[in-house]
């Protein structure tokens, strides 16, 4: 019983989404102010995520070691180099009291 009700749906949801795709391609191929537009805008944004693609592949590199630099710790990232027992109190605490320099 539950196979018809599955099979019903879903012919459903492909004939109105048949419709819907019939629909647009007429409004598509219609000479209307609102189709120019959306014409447009959508040109516009195809042409932006192309152009970010095209930038995250030449750029990407350089972004990303920014954002995520290996080594010692610091100002900008990264993690101090401490021995892996010991904690940063730990490892602080025998050390001589240390001054901020730039």
């Amino acid at each position: 019983m539950e196979e018809s009700w599955d099979f019903e749906f879903l012919s459903r949801m492909v004939d109105s989404l048949v419709s819907f795709l019939s629909e647009f391609v007429d409004d598509w191929l219609a000479n209307d102010m609102r189709v120019a537009v959306f014409k447009i805008l959508f040109t516009w944004l195809i042409i932006s995520l192309v152009a970010i693609h095209f930038a995250w592949k030449v750029y990407g590199n350089t972004v990303n070691d920014m954002y995520y630099r290996q080594g010692t710790g610091g100002q900008n990232g990264g993690t101090p180099d401490t021995l892996p027992h010991l904690s940063g109190w730990e490892s602080a605490a025998g050390d001589a009291m240390k001054t901020h320099r730039e």
